[in-house]
C-alpha cells in the first residue's frame, strides 16, 4: 500500500499542472489550474516564500474579496491613501453604489468561482489577497449549508491561488472561533478552541488550513482574530455582537433599545478604525517577527449595560430592555477578555479607542460631525 501511495505521489507531483473540477455549488462552477511541486526531503516542512517581498517602497496590487461589508470599504479608503487609488481592487458579488464606483475600480468576483478569482488576480497583477467574503454567526446558523460554501469553499480556492502566484494572504478570524471549553477570561493566543457554531467552525478550519499552507507550501498566510468591530459606517450585518452597532442608532431615533443579550454578557469589542490599522500593521509586518500566522486582537470589553451607561452620559433618559434569544448561547460561549500580547510584542499592535472614546465618536459620526482622521 505504501508503495502504490508513493507511485500515485510521483504521478501527482511529476506534472507542472493539471486542472481539478470543483464541487458543484449554487455559484458559478469553475475550474482552476494547480500547480503541483516535489516534495522530496526535507524541504517539505520548510516555508520557501517566492513572492516580492514588502518594503516601505512597494506599493502592493491588493485583492479586497467581500469588499462591500463592514469592513471592506474602510479598508479600501486606507490602503487607496497608502499604496495609491488604482492598486486596490474592490470585489463583491452585488451592484455597487455610485460612490464605490467613483472611488477606484471595483469587479464582481464570485469567491466559489475560482477561475474567475484567478483571472482577475493575472489581469490585474495581484500581490495581496484580503478575504472577506463570510457569512458570520448569526445568518450562518440559519443556512449551514450556504455558510459550508461560502465559509470554507471560498477559503479553498483562495489558498490555492495564493500557493500558486506566490500571494501574501489575509483571512480574518474572529471571537467565534473558540467554543465553550475554551478559557474566557482572558482568551490566548493558543488555547482549546472546539466552536459550536458553523461560522466559529469555518474560521478554526481557515486559521488551521492556513497554517499547513503556510509549512507546507510557503504561502504567507496571515489572520488575526477580530472581536466585535463597532463603526458608524455600516449597519448591522447578522452578527452576534452586532446590537453594539445598533445600540447607538437607537438612542439617537428612539432613545430606547431592545437587546438580544443579557445586561452581563461581556464580549471583546473594537472601534473599526483601530481594526483596518491593525490588519495593515500586520499585512506590512515584516516575516522574522511573526512567531504565529494567526493572532489575537483587541482593545476593549463590555457588557451591554456598561455600554448603556456610557451612551447615558450623550443621550441622558436612553432606556435598554433586554430580551436574550438564541444569540445569547452563542456569545456565552465565546471570550469575554481576549489576551493579545502576542499582537503586541511580536509587531507592536496598540489599540487607541477605549469605551469612552469610542461612544462619544460614534455619537459625533452618526449625527453628522466631522470625522477624527485615521491615523497609520
Amino acid at each position: 500500500m505504501l508503495r502504490t501511495f508513493r507511485q500515485l505521489l510521483h504521478k501527482q507531483t511529476s506534472r507542472t499542472a493539471r486542472t481539478v473540477w470543483l464541487p458543484q455549488c449554487t455559484c458559478h462552477i469553475s475550474t482552476t489550474t494547480i500547480q503541483f511541486t516535489s516534495t522530496t526531503g526535507s524541504s517539505a516542512n520548510i516555508p520557501n516564500f517566492q513572492g516580492q517581498s514588502y518594503n516601505a517602497m512597494d506599493n502592493p496590487r491588493v485583492l479586497i474579496t467581500g469588499g462591500l461589508g463592514q469592513l471592506g470599504q474602510g479598508l479600501a479608503k486606507v490602503l487607496r491613501k497608502k499604496y495609491g487609488k488604482d492598486n486596490i481592487i474592490l470585489t463583491d458579488i452585488i451592484k455597487a453604489p455610485k460612490h464605490i464606483l467613483e472611488s477606484g475600480p471595483y469587479m464582481f468576483a464570485d469567491i466559489l468561482d475560482a477561475k474567475n478569482l484567478q483571472q482577475i488576480i493575472v489581469n490585474q497583477q495581484i500581490d495581496w489577497v484580503i478575504h472577506f467574503s463570510a457569512l458570520l454567526s448569526a445568518i450562518g446558523e440559519m443556512d449551514v449549508p450556504l455558510a459550508i460554501k461560502v465559509n470554507i469553499e471560498g477559503v479553498h480556492n483562495i489558498l490555492e491561488l495564493s500557493k500558486q502566484y506566490h500571494l501574501r494572504v489575509f483571512v480574518p478570524s474572529t471571537i467565534g472561533a473558540f467554543g465553550p471549553d475554551s478559557p474566557r477570561n482572558p482568551t490566548p493566543d493558543l488555547t482549546i478552541q472546539r466552536p459550536r457554531t458553523i461560522y466559529g467552525v469555518s474560521k478554526v478550519h481557515g486559521e488551521l488550513l492556513g497554517e499547513y499552507y503556510y509549512y507546507r507550501f510557503g504561502v504567507d498566510f496571515r489572520s488575526l482574530r477580530f472581536p466585535g468591530v463597532i463603526s458608524a459606517d455600516t449597519m448591522p450585518g447578522g452578527g452576534t455582537t452586532d446590537y453594539a452597532v445598533q445600540i447607538f442608532h437607537d438612542a439617537i431615533e428612539s432613545g430606547k433599545h431592545l437587546c438580544y443579550l443579557r445586561p452581563d454578557s461581556r464580549l471583546p469589542m473594537m472601534y473599526i478604525d483601530d481594526c483596518l490599522r491593525g490588519l495593515v500593521e500586520m499585512m506590512e509586518a515584516p516575516e522574522h517577527q511573526l512567531k504565529l500566522r494567526t493572532y489575537n486582537l483587541a482593545a476593549m470589553s463590555f457588557t451591554p449595560e456598561e455600554l448603556a451607561e456610557e451612551i447615558r452620559k450623550h443621550v441622558p433618559h436612553f432606556e435598554i430592555e433586554y430580551r436574550p434569544d438564541g444569540r445569547q448561547e452563542i456569545a456565552d460561549s465565546w471570550p469575554q477578555v481576549f489576551d493579545d500580547s502576542g499582537s503586541r510584542s511580536d509587531w507592536g499592535w496598540d489599540h487607541e479607542y477605549d469605551l469612552s472614546k469610542m461612544v462619544k465618536l460614534m455619537f459625533d459620526l452618526i449625527m453628522g460631525q466631522p470625522r477624527t482622521q485615521l491615523k497609520l
